[in-house]
């Protein structure tokens, strides 16, 4: 339905590619059909893409849709043994896979082929062969399927319904609302909801589509002003690798708005962007996968105001996550499932139609239309929202509850501190002892003791670290949340 209102609203504009080349409404719609047509006939149950972002992507996605099954985007970077414990969960898929990956495909693939192969099955066609064909109703309420980065345990399979995204695409974008030469920059790999959201919210926003696959600060910054992107979204750590790549031209002129989000961004980070790019308006977005991605935005006018601040309370709203999108409900609740009042901590719980909380294979997690984030947070009174880590990782060190998040702002404010984690190490005697290991900026020299001490000054005893380390880089998935099992594993050695 979203494609077919772009095809018919604005058919000849392009919205998959360059601007010398790409795919129009009209063509990604035939491309589309042609692609449900090969999935219906080859009887697969599913569509898997398991390669690097590119136009293959979103044909693929709106195909699965069109032919009712379900469209899988799968991690490339697993390991082989944790993928073909993935892939088995879908046999009788249809599988868009890039070469390296073809061993690993399961046996009993409906049908395989690359992503260049795909785009010639599909882009190829003409009009005439597919405008008479009818949508089918989805055979299965599943839309798409997104396995959970796993930073923590196995990956879970998070189950999005076409009525649970398209009611985040109609409640956050207004339709063809963009301008005919706007152009959004993707550079977050396709098996990230938010590659999911770009797509469907561009289109439907029509919006022209630019992909990098693999982030570098200087091949993002040259394709911005090449392609004169208007809209582009980053992880906090690709931000910050921007703000400090050197010797490099940082102009972006046709730049306007920048959204963020995937895990916490660093104090610096986006106050330093702020000055560099005054004439972007920055947007903070907070999202899980199991609602269909953001919830909550912190807007432009909510940065410029939050920075020029003189009040601490509101000054802090600039490290916030925004406060709710409209149909979306956040409530702060404490151990005893009861609301709690602004200013106090407890789990994030929200509400509203583009809610899934349901995992492949599992009853659904959602209680009275709610769903329990795991997030630890606050709201203050505004009611703008304060996220401040998962409950998992918690640290609990004799019978106090220590949030990790708490002492890693109080290290990335340090002059120099260009990344830290902290966790929860056992220890025999209080349970678990406080660790933490940071990142120095290029060209500083970091002094563990030096930094336990300024975290002493700032904090209480108890939530010093026992130890910092420092290392020269902290282990993060591709949208930049920190494997804190790894981290963990490492500090225990």
């Amino acid at each position: 339905m979203l494609l077919d209102m772009a095809a018919d609203g604005f058919a000849d504009r392009t919205l998959v590619g360059t601007r010398d080349e790409g795919l129009t409404a009209q063509d990604l719609r035939h491309a589309v059909h042609t692609g449900a047509d090969l999935v219906a006939r080859s009887g697969a149950t599913s569509v898997i893409h398991l390669a690097a972002n590119g136009p293959a992507f979103p044909v693929a996605l709106f195909a699965a849709a069109r032919a009712g099954v379900p469209f899988v985007p799968v991690n490339y970077r697993l390991g082989a043994e944790q993928l073909s414990a993935l892939l088995a969960n879908h046999t009788g898929a249809l599988v868009i896979a890039d070469d390296h990956h073809a061993p690993l495909l399961p046996p009993v693939a409906a049908l395989s082929c690359t992503p260049s192969a795909w785009l010639d099955a599909t882009v190829a066609k003409t009009q005439a062969e597919h405008d008479a064909s009818p949508p089918p109703g989805p055979a299965d309420p599943a839309a798409v399927i997104i396995y959970t980065s796993g930073t923590t345990s196995a990956p879970k399979g998070v189950v999005l319904r076409h009525d649970n995204l398209v009611s985040y695409v109609i409640g956050s974008v207004e339709f063809g609302s963009a301008e005919p030469d706007d152009a959004a920059l993707m550079c977050v790999p396709p098996y990230h909801i938010a590659a999911v959201s770009n797509v469907l919210t561009n289109i439907y926003a029509g919006r022209r589509l630019v992909v990098l696959d693999t982030f570098s600060p200087k091949r993002w910054l040259e394709l911005v002003r090449a392609e004169r992107v208007t809209n582009a979204m980053v992880v906090p750590t690709m931000l910050a690798r921007l703000m400090e790549e050197q010797d490099a031209d940082r102009s972006v002129p046709t730049l306007r708005t920048l959204a963020y989000g995937g895990a916490a961004m660093p104090p610096r980070v986006i106050e330093r962007a702020l000055e560099e790019w005054p004439h972007v308006g920055f947007v903070g977005a907070y999202g899980l996968t199991e609602t269909s991605s953001t919830i909550s935005v912190l807007g432009p006018e909510d940065h410029r105001q939050a920075l020029a601040a003189e009040d601490p309370g509101a000054r802090a709203r600039l490290h916030s996550a925004g406060r709710p999108i409209p149909g979306i409900e956040i409530e702060i609740r404490g151990e005893d499932g009861a609301p709690v009042p602004p200013g106090a901590s407890g789990r994030v719980w929200v509400r509203g139609a583009q809610v899934s909380g349901k995992y492949a294979g599992v009853a659904s997690e959602v209680t009275d239309g709610w769903f329990d984030t795991r997030d630890l947070g606050r709201r203050d009174r505004a009611g703008f929202v304060f996220v401040e880590g998962r409950a998992d990782d918690t640290i609990i060190r004799g019978a106090e509850n220590i949030a990790p998040a708490e002492i890693e702002d109080v290290l990335l404010r340090q002059p120099g501190v260009a990344d830290a984690v902290v966790v929860g190490v056992p220890d025999e005697e209080w349970g678990q002892r406080i660790e933490a290991a940071v990142v120095p900026a290029r060209g500083v020299s970091l002094d563990g003791e030096d930094l336990r001490t300024e975290v002493r000054r700032l904090l209480r005893g108890s939530k010093t670290p026992d130890r910092i380390v420092v290392w020269d880089e902290i282990p993060r998935t591709a949208t930049g949340k920190v494997l804190r099992h790894e981290v963990r594993s490492e500090l225990s050695r």
